[in-house]
């Protein structure tokens, strides 16, 4: 049996062993001494997970929320290209200056601006109008 049609697959098989991230070998390779220990102290109960977010009242800000969560907060939760994120107020005053309207205008069109971009709609053309203007309620009502 010879070697060659086993080349391939060694010379990528060690391409990938390449990237494992070593770069260089350990200085040593030395374990700690094991020592008996006494037995571990029971563990400690689970921290509390974060209450989620509660739901507005308001009826059309309850449908933003849902509206948000679904479709904006990916965006504006990370300050991916530019999105304000809810509830900081000096990213979005100056916003919220323009009016709402404005505001609603440029997130169902899309927009550039110097501070980022916004693509219409989100980039999720199958959002309606008034489940965008009920998200910009939502995030605006947030961010006062």
């Amino acid at each position: 049996m010879t070697m060659k049609p086993f080349l391939p697959f060694l010379t990528v098989g060690l391409f990938f062993l390449s990237a494992c991230g070593l770069e260089k070998p350990p200085a040593s390779l030395k374990f700690p001494e094991s020592k008996v220990e006494a037995p571990a102290a029971a563990p400690a109960a689970p921290a509390a997970a974060a209450a989620p977010a509660a739901v507005p009242a308001d009826p059309k800000l309850a449908a933003g929320k849902t509206v948000y969560d679904a479709s904006c907060g990916g965006c504006h939760d990370a300050g991916m290209m530019g999105a304000p994120k809810p509830g900081d107020k000096a990213a979005w005053a100056p916003r919220i200056a323009q009016g709402v309207e404005v505001v609603t205008k440029n997130s169902i069109a899309g927009f550039t601006g110097k501070a980022g971009m916004m693509p219409a709609k989100g980039g999720n053309p199958a959002l309606t109008d008034e489940q965008i203007t009920n998200a910009v309620a939502y995030i605006i009502d947030k961010s006062k």
